[in-house]
């Protein structure tokens, strides 16, 4: 049956033979707002350390593809999810990958720097790179490819005289910047470990002129 609810008479109000408890309502307001105030800090914290950060790029490495002053969001839960099932987290070859190289000088100052490259060959693979040209040789391509001809950057790769030949083992990425005349990368210290990579750089929503799916 449906309840009902009516309005209570004057005639049918009782009087209380007991005083009321204090009403717990602003107790419960104010426990309610330092949870949040505790909360929202630390789920921001959860957010950028393990989903997706904001980064802002510095240096002409990767022109002219990004600019420094760019802003990128960069996504770091596959990486977080290839660790919580202990695995190595292995981008594809194209992605733009942000990752920290430990030890490196640059600027008069040796440090952990966090580095933006694009990611040219896999594991298994080796890398020749000549007169200007990265080639890459792996089962499919036993005579080798050119992974930057005809991809969605070659109109940004600028070639460089950087000499030199590398096989990347397994737990290990082989990266390049896309100003390759101007550019610290695996051409230079060689492959990365999959295990130093933070995330991928996914989109750029500054300058607003030119945001877009990285």
């Amino acid at each position: 049956m449906e309840q009902t609810i009516e309005p209570v008479t004057n005639s049918e109000q009782k009087v209380p033979s007991k005083i009321p408890p204090r009403d717990s309502g602003t107790f419960k307001s104010i426990v309610t707002t330092i949870l949040i105030i505790i909360a929202a800090p630390l789920t921001a914290v959860i957010i950028t350390s393990f989903v997706f950060q904001s980064y802002e790029v510095f240096g002409p490495s990767m022109q002219q593809t990004l600019h420094e002053g760019d802003r990128l969001i960069v996504v770091k839960a596959p990486r977080t999810w290839a660790k919580i099932r202990n695995k190595n987290f292995e981008p594809k070859r194209g992605d733009v990958v942000v990752f920290v190289k430990k030890d490196l000088f640059i600027a008069g100052e040796m440090g952990n720097k966090q580095l933006i490259k694009r990611v040219i060959a896999l594991p298994g693979e080796r890398v020749v790179s000549k007169n200007g040209i990265v080639t890459v040789y792996n089962e499919k391509h036993p005579d080798g490819y050119q992974p930057d001809k005809d991809a969605e950057w070659s109109d940004s790769i600028q070639k460089s005289n950087i000499n030199g030949e590398w096989t990347v083992n397994n737990g290990e990425i082989f990266v390049c910047g896309d100003n390759r005349n101007n550019s610290l990368d695996s051409r230079t210290f060689g492959p990365i470990k999959e295990s130093d990579l933070v995330g991928i750089a996914s989109f750029r929503f500054l300058p607003t002129d030119k945001a877009r799916a990285l």
